[in-house]
């Protein structure tokens, strides 16, 4: 496997997508994946014969074995390119970043959900009490992360989820979260400028996939 290439089966847009794609340029995986684009909603496309739930992202690996899920793509590309940059291999702290990274993923989870309610069904049939349960889990995760703020001179999975989820909800705006969240803000930038696979990855102007 050291030699071997894979597919990555994903968006440009998808925000796990996005993750998977910063976590490949962070352990200089590049050019080792193709990422070779899937239509969720395409009842032909292979992706639901190699993931049956049609989800991105999904990686393809040689003989046949596909990966899903965002967070087991990471940590498989980061034994591959035997490192423990993204996250500690054991330890009580393997599970603390493996918690902060769950939280941040669940403002993505719940951002997602919002973005299908009004995509997905009709204007006269959305329910306000469905996007507000989901806008309070939004709100409760940025309030955790407004009071402690991960180091932002950092790149593991707990910074590129929460980064991915940023880069999110400033694309899709399900909620609005910059004014009332100026440490998380400051540290986008920080974070940001330290980290170049954010830009890198960036998704390109909005269309109607997510």
């Amino acid at each position: 496997m050291p030699h071997d290439t894979f597919v990555l089966r994903s968006t440009l847009t998808s925000p796990f997508g996005r993750k998977v794609r910063m976590a490949i340029d962070v352990l200089g995986l590049t050019q080792r994946i193709t990422v070779v684009p899937a239509d969720t909603l395409d009842e032909t496309d292979s992706l639901r014969q190699q993931n049956p739930l049609g989800k991105l992202p999904c990686l393809l690996l040689a003989g046949g074995t596909v990966l899903y899920d965002s967070a087991v793509i990471i940590e498989f590309l980061q034994e591959l390119a035997g490192s423990e940059a993204l996250l500690p291999l054991h330890g009580i702290e393997r599970y603390k970043i493996l918690t902060l990274a769950t939280l941040a993923d669940g403002i993505t989870d719940a951002a997602l959900l919002m973005v299908y309610e009004s995509r997905f069904r009709d204007p006269a049939t959305h329910s306000p009490r469905w996007l507000m349960h989901q806008r309070g889990k939004i709100a409760r995760a940025l309030a955790h992360f407004e009071s402690a703020p991960p180091d932002p001179r950092k790149t593991d999975i707990v910074t590129i989820a929460l980064a991915c989820a940023f880069g999110y909800l400033d694309w899709r705006k399900p909620v609005e979260w910059r004014p009332d969240h100026p440490r998380l803000v400051q540290w986008l930038e920080a974070f940001t400028a330290h980290e170049p696979a954010y830009a890198r990855t960036r998704a390109p102007a909005p269309t109607a996939n997510p």
